[in-house]
């Protein structure tokens, strides 16, 4: 009976599904961030191409991230707690986005 038991866990144990943090990729474009709102999960990374000649940033309002982005360049932040998170770029203040982040 134990080694039935131990056959059943090994086969249950190869059957569960591992969970993969994603990376949600976004973009700054002729000074607007595409998508301006997105759903991303705790643990995912958030990635941000800046596709313009000039340097942008991703900066969080609450204070959570402040990424800066040379021109033609990507950089990335995983995401660490949940909630709503609106953001913008300090060089260019209109430029504003909000990740929605869940558990």
């Amino acid at each position: 009976m134990p080694g039935r038991l131990l056959a059943i866990a090994i086969t249950l144990a190869s059957m569960a599904v591992p969970v993969h943090a994603a990376t949600v990729q976004l973009s700054m474009e002729n000074l607007v961030i595409l998508p301006a709102e997105v759903s991303v999960k705790v643990g995912d990374s958030v990635e941000w191409t800046n596709k313009d000649e000039f340097a942008h940033t991703a900066t969080a309002r609450n204070g959570d991230f402040d990424v800066n982005l040379p021109p033609k360049t990507s950089a990335a932040f995983v995401v660490k707690k949940a909630g709503t998170v609106e953001y913008y770029c300090r060089y260019h203040p209109n430029m504003t986005a909000t990740l929605k982040i869940e558990r």
